[in-house]
């Protein structure tokens, strides 16, 4: 009997999980009938073909919102039009970025002294706009934790509008940790001090915060992968950005979270669309917004609430990433998780097969299976099984699984 046929205990539990075959759609005719739209109303129910996707961004969403969204999304609340079709600036579509903004401070319990902006541009235009903002001059410093390849990032387009410095760095030790806080040399003249707090790609998480030594106790965080996954105390921070499209929504939103006294201080180079003063002063609408990117993310906010917030978030979280790492640990060495255990993300698991040849294989065969986007990212290679909030405890049940199995075929 080949090595494929053989059958392991843990090879059952994948058979319940097969995918099924998606059909075409047959075709059909959109009629204008009262019938047709109270059909259109009824909210769908849940399919058994949708896969198990552990993508890093965008990702997976939690399946009560789709459906939601699915069946709103014809006709939004007998408002007779589609959020894409809204206005901006109509009374639907206030009424829906106002819901977010309410339901996101709730999530995060954000002080009454912090904007909270709806933008574009993804995290990596907060790169520039942050030292824009903060920095008088080019000649103004900050210092920069680089634990990354996103916080490397950050550090080097900072050097276009300020004078950054990398006060610590990982990158000799393939970024498997982060640092000591007392060992950080800390400018007191700095500007602010940047953080990542969830590295995507290497799999690396801040448990707790550096405390800022600069003059203005400013601290700031690109949070794009671990954005309410947990409870924050926001006012730790100056400024908190992220991207939407891993933890909170689809692609194309941008949140920051800033200090209001951090507003209205841009450098005259800044373009307007970089100026936190311009979106505050508007209530993020200067321009058309990402309108049905922040619906979504106000039926995220609103899921999220409806689960009890953050702190149940974060320990349904802590259980998936107990369950993947232990299987990792458990393996004999089959399966290496480079990154220092204290520091582990709960949201990015990168891992290597001890017989790197067999990756190639892995990948494959739990498509097969319905497991999809684990393959790790370019720069670094291996897997990645990216386990956010909304990729159910099924799925992480499921991974599992197959790794067992596979590790019994191979090892």
């Amino acid at each position: 009997m080949s090595a494929a046929a053989t059958t392991t205990p843990n090879s059952l539990l994948l058979n319940r999980h097969k995918p099924t075959r998606i059909l075409s759609p047959r075709p059909f005719t959109v009629r204008c009938t009262a019938a047709t739209q109270t059909a259109a109303a009824t909210p769908p129910t849940a399919s058994s073909t949708r896969l198990f996707n552990f993508a890093a961004g965008p990702a997976t969403l939690p399946e009560p919102v789709l459906l939601k969204a699915q069946s709103e999304l014809y006709d939004y609340q007998g408002s007779g039009m589609s959020v894409m079709e809204m206005s901006h600036r109509g009374k639907h579509f206030l009424s829906i970025i106002q819901k977010a903004e309410s339901d996101l401070r709730a999530l995060l319990d954000i002080p009454d002294s912090y904007s909270v902006l709806f933008l574009q541009g993804g995290a990596t235009s907060q790169f520039s706009s942050v030292p824009l903002n903060l920095c008088g001059s080019s000649e103004d410093t900050a210092d920069y934790v680089v634990t990354g390849s996103w916080s490397d990032k950050a550090f080097k387009e900072a050097q276009r509008f300020c004078s950054p410095k990398v006060i610590w760095s990982g990158k000799a030790d393939k970024y498997v940790k982060i640092p000591n806080f007392d060992d950080l040399e800390q400018n007191p003249d700095a500007t602010y001090l940047h953080i990542c707090a969830n590295e995507t790609i290497h799999g690396v998480e801040f448990k707790d915060y550096p405390v800022p030594k600069n003059k203005g106790g400013i601290l700031v965080a690109d949070m794009s992968s671990n954005f309410c996954s947990k409870p924050v105390d926001v006012s730790k921070f100056g400024i908190i950005y992220a991207g939407a499209q891993k933890n909170v929504g689809p692609s194309g939103v941008t949140m920051v979270i800033i200090r209001k006294d951090l507003i209205g201080n841009a450098q005259g180079i800044t373009p307007i669309m970089l100026d936190y003063k311009i979106h505050h002063e508007n209530k993020s609408l200067y321009n058309t917004p990402p309108c049905y990117g922040i619906y979504m993310c106000g039926l995220v906010f609103e899921h999220l609430l409806e689960l009890g917030g953050l702190a149940g978030v974060e320990k349904m979280n802590k259980k998936k990433a107990d369950l993947l790492y232990r299987a990792i640990d458990e393996s004999k060495g089959f399966y290496r998780c480079p990154v220092e255990k204290s520091v582990r993300s709960l949201m990015n698991v990168p891992f290597t097969l001890e017989k790197s040849e067999l990756e190639g294989d892995f990948i494959k065969e739990a498509e097969k299976e319905g497991m999809v986007q684990l393959k790790g990212h370019r720069s670094v290679g291996g897997m990645r099984a990216s386990i956010y909030n909304a990729m159910p405890y099924a799925g992480v049940e499921k991974l599992v699984g197959f790794m067992k199995d596979f590790q019994a075929r191979h090892g």
